[in-house]
């Protein structure tokens, strides 16, 4: 037996008078966080390239790791016997698993998607596994993580309005049967809205999660090809219609501004690869824009990333330094790199939050444009 009645884990502490931007705090087992946030991507229980103490360093509040790759390497079992993900990997703040629906979408040649579930092969040697809305909720519970997400199906863009009907009832009906399966752990359980490109669509998978209730509430199936103008016409209409006392997550988005502008229409928490993989790529961000570190024209600048950045990387570095690590391909390159890209998305993050409680958003919004220039 459900019940729709579950306190929320969310509490708001200021709402911006000029906009839907909001300010709030998250409580989880392993502790509170701040919103707005973005969540660094450790897939594999490890954000690629640095270590937990960088994160810690940094400031990184909460971690992202995925259920579908713990599920096929290690196996949850494995992790659970070494006490659960935050003790094998040694990060004792707040983790969301992803349930899988979205690396099932990504290997949906792989992939056959019915009633009970997702058949699909193991992207490593071909194996054939399943996962159940059960098994997922069963995985993120041996996992021992502090927000669990259902699975889900991931619409993708285009789709036609019967196939997102389709996809999205079945989004539902597993929802349904993921909170039953849900046991008193302590840990939170948050619900996906789908429903594509359609305004309608997603009210109603709203209405339906409502109605079941969940810690949480996250908008699934954007970010997948969609224009940008499209990505943000959604989001802002669907975030208003969501339970405002509960967090609202974007998944799996995005660049700065996706986050600037996401944030203004209300949204709570973020993840994305984007500054890890971007790092790996030699692709930095800086306050004034985007900096490609392998070009030329910083062969012999004696200047850090970014002049206003006090990350590790940019005390410690210049850019000259930081090019010649890239080109040799060595690995410190990668940990530098990644050190300064999450920190300047940890900060962007700090930034709005200080500017919603000083209810400045829409200068701070102006600012951040303004200072915008994309050099290489």
């Amino acid at each position: 037996m459900i019940s729709n009645n579950r306190p929320s884990p969310f509490k708001l502490k200021v709402k911006s008078s000029e906009c839907a931007a909001r300010r709030g705090e998250v409580s989880t087992l392993n502790g509170v966080f701040q919103t707005p946030v973005f969540m660094p991507v450790g897939t594999q229980a490890t954000v690629k390239a640095v270590t937990p103490e960088n994160l810690t360093d940094l400031g990184a509040q909460i971690i992202l790791a995925n259920t579908y790759h713990l599920f096929i390497r290690p196996g949850h079992e494995l992790i659970k016997r070494f006490g659960g993900l935050h003790k094998f990997m040694n990060w004792d703040r707040p983790i969301l698993t992803d349930s899988g629906g979205f690396q099932v979408f990504s290997l949906r040649d792989l992939a056959k998607i019915t009633e009970e579930g997702a058949a699909f092969k193991s992207h490593l040697d071909g194996a054939s596994l399943f996962l159940s809305p059960e098994d997922a909720v069963e995985v993120q519970e041996a996992l021992g993580t502090d927000i669990m997400m259902c699975l889900d199906t991931c619409i993708p863009y285009p789709a036609s309005r019967e196939e997102t009907i389709s996809a999205t009832e079945l989004t539902g009906r597993w929802a349904k049967r993921s909170r039953i399966a849900q046991k008193d752990t302590g840990q939170l359980l948050f619900g996906i809205v789908q429903g594509g490109m359609y305004h309608d669509l997603r009210a109603n998978a709203i209405d339906k999660l409502v109605e079941i209730g969940f810690d949480g509430y996250a908008m699934g199936g954007l970010s997948v090809g969609e224009p940008v103008e499209l990505m943000m016409d959604i989001t802002e209409q669907t975030a208003a219609i969501m339970p405002q006392d509960y967090p609202i997550y974007l998944m799996g988005v995005g660049t700065p501004e996706d986050l600037v502008e996401a944030v203004y229409r209300g949204v709570d928490m973020f993840d994305c690869v984007m500054p890890s993989r971007n790092a790996r790529n030699g692709m930095l961000f800086t306050s004034t824009g985007r900096l490609v570190i392998k070009n030329a024209r910083y062969r012999d600048d004696p200047l850090p990333l970014d002049e206003h950045c006090d990350c590790y990387a940019c005390r410690n570095y210049s850019r000259a330094y930081l090019r010649h690590l890239f080109t040799c391909r060595e690995i410190l390159a990668y940990q530098l790199n990644t050190i300064h890209n999450l920190h300047y998305y940890v900060e962007l993050m700090r930034e709005m939050r200080e500017a919603i409680e000083g209810d400045c958003f829409m200068q701070f919004r102006k600012d951040f444009y303004a200072k915008r220039e994309n050099k290489d």
